[in-house]
């Protein structure tokens, strides 16, 4: 019974990790203040960021802030957004887009989207750890609003990249 409990957790930590990293937004889809009357919907965070080394095919986990354990990783069939494989866009000067969820305590697994999506059985947290090929993969991190103020993200974070504008952004790492 404790191991269906313990498997039914691990299984929704994701989503609740995902939903935790979601900022309020008005219903224009501009960010909201406080004082505003507007009525306010959740988006997820738009997040971009660079890695050491070239982590885009590889499955994100959080860790936690002692970096000491795993805290959050998606289950097999979560590694999906919108029906395909959730793997970053591509940005101009290293930068990646990501569209998991991840954040400042990321660690990137030796599984890639294509390895992780096969696994038969879901492996624990103490296996997922073995698998962790860098716990501090992070060189840079902004979150640039949400995702919803975005009509066209990639082209639009290209264009605060290159033009020097990420001071605009919220730095996290």
């Amino acid at each position: 019974m404790f191991k269906l409990i313990k498997f039914v957790v691990m299984l929704f930590l994701p989503v609740l990790f995902f939903l935790s990293c979601t900022n309020n937004v008005t219903s224009q889809g501009g960010s909201s203040t406080s004082g505003n009357t507007n009525t306010s919907v959740s988006s997820p965070a738009c997040i971009i960021y660079k890695t050491r080394s070239d982590y885009s095919k590889n499955v994100p986990v959080m860790l936690s802030d002692d970096k000491k354990r795993i805290t959050s990783y998606p289950g097999i069939r979560d590694i999906y957004t919108h029906g395909v494989l959730a793997y970053p866009d591509i940005l101009a000067n290293g930068f990646l887009f990501d569209n998991r969820g991840i954040g400042p305590n990321v660690a990137f697994l030796k599984y890639t989207y294509t390895d992780y999506q096969r696994l038969e059985k879901m492996p624990s947290a103490e296996e997922l750890w073995k698998q962790i090929l860098d716990n501090d993969p992070i060189i840079e991190m902004y979150q640039c609003g949400t995702r919803s103020q975005y009509s066209d993200p990639v082209t639009e974070l290209n264009k605060i990249i290159t033009d020097g504008k990420l001071k605009d952004c919220k730095k996290l790492k």
